[in-house]
């Protein structure tokens, strides 16, 4: 059973306190070396890579030399700085390795040793394949049982929210606008027609990180060059759609608009753009000390919001701004308290 990146890492770290390997597999670009480096982030480790698919026997198991009357075999170097200190082991494409670096890693994930080489007591390690469900669809080997057996294997399937929580912090405002508003263009999830550009999640970011660079993710810009930008990371389709959100994306209303002017140029959307409005209000509101008149016009939001999504909205306000609760339920909102207001939806 697949699980999604958030539930991954409420699980993940009860397999490490325990010093056990962990494989994740996926498809392409969905993420799986960015969670490492975040587990990594998060339990104060450096991560040290390697990428099994370039290595040979020799990489992993080092050089021998004579020591005396016997054979001493001396350790790469980065798997000495696994056995000399507390690091996160990341290797990457195992089921692209050979056979015999496969059968070397055997021991690694089984006895936290290799050729006499220890790891150091807090070294973790884990791996990423684009093996299991999917592995149909890539130049991957088959993991046999007795090799599965020595890793905890965690099938990943994100959803398009691990995304967008991600890309609040790593991805331009206008990239992240148009994948909350058109969800489907986030990745292919079909079969692929050989030889084709198809967007994914470390697409997005690439074509991201192009736009910021090159000063074409704000303001003024020129929308052919961005096209064009778009069809190399993302393909055809999606830069079709993403050229023609560009084109309208000034004329958007934005929190910032309602909470300074009020609801007169929002009261009309649908409960597409209410919802997709509401998803940019959490990133605006997250700790930002509001005026009386920005309350106000927050609480009218409120008024005119569908009742599930002013549910769902209401959701959203007390965990991104706690302090802004005291505020709203002095507020009046279509003749009711703010506080019975939102009673009567719930109820």
């Amino acid at each position: 059973m697949a699980i999604d990146f958030k539930t991954f890492n409420t699980v993940v770290d009860f397999v490490l306190d325990d010093k056990k390997p962990v494989l994740i597999r996926g498809r392409h670009g969905i993420g799986k070396s960015c969670v490492v480096y975040q587990t990594g982030e998060r339990r104060g480790l450096p991560v040290v890579e390697r990428r099994a698919s370039q290595m040979t026997e020799g990489d992993l198991m080092g050089l021998p030399s004579v020591d005396g009357n016997s054979t001493k075999w001396n350790a790469p170097d980065w798997f000495k700085s696994a056995c000399d200190k507390a690091v996160l082991l990341f290797l990457d494409e195992v089921d692209r390795a050979t056979l015999e670096v496969r059968q070397g890693i055997f021991e690694l994930t089984d006895s936290r040793k290799l050729n006499g080489w220890h790891l150091h007591p807090d070294t973790i390690i884990l791996a990423a394949v684009n093996g299991g469900e999917h592995g149909a669809n890539y130049s991957v080997g088959e993991m046999d049982p007795a090799e599965l057996d020595r890793w905890t294997c965690f099938d990943i399937e994100p959803t398009v929210e691990d995304w967008l929580t991600w890309g609040k912090d790593n991805v331009c405002t206008l990239v992240w606008d148009f994948i909350n508003q058109n969800r489907n263009h986030l990745e292919h999830n079909d079969d692929p027609e050989p030889n084709k550009v198809y967007p994914s999640r470390r697409s997005w970011h690439r074509f991201s990180d192009c736009l910021i660079t090159g000063k074409l993710a704000e303001g003024k810009k020129s929308l052919d060059i961005v096209f064009h930008l778009a069809t190399g990371y993302v393909g055809f389709e999606a830069a079709v759609a993403f050229k023609d959100f560009a084109e309208n994306y000034e004329s958007i209303v934005t929190p910032e608009d309602v909470l300074r002017d009020g609801i007169e140029k929002v009261k009309d959307l649908d409960i597409n753009k209410f919802n997709a409005l509401n998803e940019k209000f959490e990133v605006v509101l997250k700790d930002k000390e509001l005026t009386e008149d920005e309350v106000t016009n927050l609480a009218s939001y409120f008024g005119i919001l569908p009742a599930e999504l002013a549910v769902h909205f209401w959701g959203k306000v007390c965990a991104s701004n706690p302090s802004v609760l005291d505020k709203l339920h002095t507020e009046v909102i279509n003749g009711k308290p703010f506080g019975l207001f939102i009673a009567d939806l719930v109820a």
